[in-house]
């Protein structure tokens, strides 16, 4: 009879360590899917903006002499212009062969930053929102 009462409660303890971990678990797929989810955003409105600016071409050149060239100015103010729109924070830049543009010697750059506000592991003592960062670049050509 004294060896049963010693062992009671050991059962609960272990429940509650374990429903502890099964709910950080749990909070982890849940708020890692939608940081997953945020960057994907992320990086679609980069892409999104990069060909935006990359449309903008010198129509006042193009029609004078025949030659399609993208204005740089317009294609940059374009891209910022997309983002805004879209409610994000973001910059676009012009970057040369060699510095994340591969095939030709002039590309846009476009990088977004978004938050991502945490849903059930602030619970557990992790930031309530994470930032996550996304780029896309658009390769200009005018042939």
């Amino acid at each position: 009879m004294i060896r049963a009462d010693r062992d009671r409660g050991r059962v609960s303890i272990f429940l509650a360590i374990a429903l502890f971990a099964v709910l950080v678990i749990i909070g982890l797929s849940f708020d890692a899917a939608g940081r997953v989810r945020t960057l994907q955003r992320a990086n679609n409105l980069a892409a999104e903006a990069a060909r935006a600016g990359g449309q903008q071409i010198d129509v006042e050149r193009a029609m004078r002499d025949g030659v399609a060239v993208v204005d740089m100015t317009a294609a940059s103010t374009a891209a910022v212009d997309y983002l805004q729109r879209a409610g994000v924070a973001g910059n676009a830049k012009w970057v040369t062969q060699g510095d994340g543009c591969e095939l030709v010697t002039r590309c846009l750059r476009v990088e977004v930053e978004m938050t991502y506000d945490m849903v059930m592991l602030p619970i557990f003592g992790f930031p309530e929102q994470v930032t996550v960062a996304g780029s896309a670049t658009a390769e200009l050509r005018t042939n």
